[in-house]
């Protein structure tokens, strides 16, 4: 199970954006420290709405230069489980939060000799930490910024007065520059590494253009907050320690029915495939991974899963638990 520190911080401002997006700035309550983090980190926000508790990872758009307070942006999505719609409704300024430490699992690659980071939407959030470092380095990169509409432009003129002006290409679909994956990629310099965040359609589209121009797997690096599909087949659910058995219907995840059922008790702060706090150990059966925490080699090996997206590839799964 990952561990993570806890963070008092308190709501220190609140910029509207765009109609959907706002700006958070937190800063430390009394007593406390914001521990370092690296471009391209995350961090999981705890929110308690009366009897109701959200707990949703957000990216770091602050420089982590700065250590004297985090940015998270955050856009109120129309289909809300309700992290967005509290901190857009409910939050204000003065507001205590309780925060997790930064975790990374979008790092710059250092050995690069060229990075491309392609932003899709509100996916440009990782991006902003990442620039402060690339500049920093002297670094050779590209920011494209993709977008449907001028309206949709979240960080446009920020990023556009910025010390990294000269590297920030947007396009936007609706004004005929959209970009087009295949023709752009395949022009890269083959030791280019493509950072992506955005829309599953859009890192779907990257994947597909860099493995046609020949980039291999471990020059890909994606992030995305929510698992789209975490449907699929029925299966029999088996926990050892009890030796209890449930069925895991096709819609429900693992720990929703575990939950639905009171049949053990378990941590998820994310609920979303990303911090690694409901990882489980296998001990009967093969896990269908759909997190983003584990390597490929740990989703190889079998001996654990994240059961909050994952699901069996069978009919039976026997967990520790």
């Amino acid at each position: 199970m990952s561990a993570y520190q806890m963070v008092d911080v308190i709501v220190s401002d609140i910029e509207t954006i765009t109609p959907a997006i706002k700006r958070f700035t937190l800063i430390p309550d009394q007593n406390t420290h914001l521990p370092a983090f690296s471009g391209g980190s995350h961090i999981f926000v705890q929110m308690q709405d009366g009897s109701q508790h959200y707990s949703n990872a957000y990216s770091l758009l602050s420089s982590p230069f700065d250590e004297q307070h985090y940015q998270i942006a955050i856009k109120r999505e129309a289909d809300s489980c309700g992290g967005s719609a509290f901190m857009h409704e409910k939050v204000v300024i003065g507001d205590k939060l309780v925060v997790s430490e930064p975790n990374n699992l979008f790092p710059l690659v250092p050995e690069a000799k060229k990075h491309i980071l392609i932003a899709g939407g509100i996916g440009i959030t990782p991006f902003m930490s990442h620039l402060h470092e690339l500049e920093r380095q002297n670094a050779d990169y590209e920011l494209h910024y993709c977008y449907r509409y001028a309206s949709d432009n979240a960080f446009r003129q920020e990023l556009m007065s910025s010390a990294f002006k000269d590297k920030v290409i947007c396009h936007v679909s609706s004004e005929g520059t959209r970009l087009e994956l295949d023709t752009f990629i395949a022009q890269l310099p083959t030791e280019s590494h493509i950072y992506t965040c955005g829309s599953n359609s859009l890192n779907e589209g990257v994947r597909q253009a860099a493995q046609k121009a020949g980039f291999s797997d471990n020059q890909l690096h994606f992030e995305q907050f929510t698992v789209e599909d975490k449907t699929g087949d029925a299966f029999t659910l088996v926990l050892a320690r009890s030796g209890v058995e449930l069925e895991v219907d096709s819609e429900s995840t693992i720990l929703q029915v575990i939950e639905r059922n009171k049949a053990a008790s378990v941590d998820c702060l994310c609920r979303e495939g990303v911090c690694g706090t409901c990882e489980t150990a296998i001990l009967e059966g093969e896990a269908d991974h759909r997190d983003q925490y584990f390597t490929d080699e740990e989703k190889q090996s079998q001996t654990s899963m994240l059961i909050c997206c994952s699901r069996a590839k069978g009919k039976r799964l026997v967990l520790d638990l």
